[in-house]
């Protein structure tokens, strides 16, 4: 049968992304594809091997850094370049790193690309470690609901990462028959304009989901390229997809139903996929996009949603 799928075919589709990156392990990556600066800190986040933990907290915010470090119990480093912020420490014995990315699947390939290059690549010689480091990583955001029975201030985790932007068109990586169905399910049933994206799937790491149930909904997240039209969202321009929110609302496969959508957490679970990391996203809902409803004090249920995540963080 010939392969529709629009990224290239595997024996074992999971180990794709090990595949890639290990092919050329002893090829030095020159000065002008992995920037280092004048301390020797990969360039956007301004961070040594070092100074990362190996479990990872990612926020938008660049502030939602310090309202996450403030619980640790001790804060060993702090750095700071443009937009990204880090933070790395320890709450008892488990050593974290919180790092702000700013918004949008752009920054999520610089971010997700650096914190692998900080625990996968010797940055002395410039090649790929033959031992390579999976990482941790968790995103803490704020999100708004497609479901009205998701109601706001409540917490969503993210079983699936749905793409309507475009970074992981642009990476190799294979999906699984699971994530195949439900994706071809969302093609049927969701009509966008011909050429305004091309959607992926990807399913958050089971061994994190897993430990988030109790005090928290879930359901695929979407992610949009934008705040305004992207999510259905008319102030004057004109929307090419008005029917927008309604689709995405009553979509259904089996039993899976889109919670809610956002702008980073696809790109995440894409990197993840392609760089062999296990990640999940964690959203507080601000706004209830069925109901027309926004959370009266959205910096009270982020500081809860970061408190009560980082009780189940600190003990994986």
């Amino acid at each position: 049968m010939q392969n529709t799928h629009p990224f290239p075919a595997i024996t074992d589709p999971l180990s794709l992304s090990l595949n890639i990156v290990t092919m050329n392990v002893t090829q030095r990556i020159p000065e002008s594809e992995m920037i280092l600066n004048s301390r020797g800190a990969v360039y956007h986040l301004d961070v040594r091997p070092e100074e990362l933990a190996h479990t990872i907290i990612t926020v938008g915010d660049p502030d939602r850094v310090q309202q996450v470090s403030r619980h640790f119990d001790k804060v060993e480093a702090t750095f700071q370049h443009r937009e990204f912020v880090t933070h790395t420490g320890y709450i008892g014995s488990k050593r974290l790193s919180v790092v702000s990315t700013g918004i949008g699947t752009d920054n999520i390939d610089i971010v997700l690309n650096e914190l692998d290059a900080l625990v996968n690549i010797d940055f002395n010689d410039r090649t790929i470690k033959q031992d390579l480091t999976r990482l941790q990583i968790i995103r803490l955001g704020t999100s708004g609901a497609l479901n009205e029975n998701i109601p706001v201030d409540a917490f969503v985790v993210s079983s699936h990462g749905l793409g309507l932007d475009n970074l992981l068109p642009w990476y190799a990586f294979e999906n699984t028959a699971e994530e195949r169905a439900l994706l071809n399910a969302f093609r049927e049933q969701v009509s966008l304009q011909p050429g305004s994206c091309n959607p992926y799937l990807v399913t958050a790491a089971q061994s994190l989901a897993s430990r988030f149930t109790t005090g928290y909904h879930a359901g695929i997240t979407v992610t949009c390229p934008g705040f305004y039209a992207p999510q259905g969202r008319a102030l004057r321009g004109r929307l090419s997809h008005p029917q927008l929110l309604e689709q995405l609302t009553a979509f259904h496969h089996q039993t899976d139903r889109i919670t809610n959508f956002e702008m980073e957490t696809a790109g995440i679970y894409g990197m993840g996929r392609v760089l062999d990391h296990d990640c999940l996203s964690i959203s507080t809902i601000v706004a209830n996009r069925i109901r027309q409803e926004f959370s009266k004090d959205a910096g009270a249920a982020i500081d809860r949603m970061i408190t009560q995540s980082l009780e189940i963080i600190s003990q994986l």
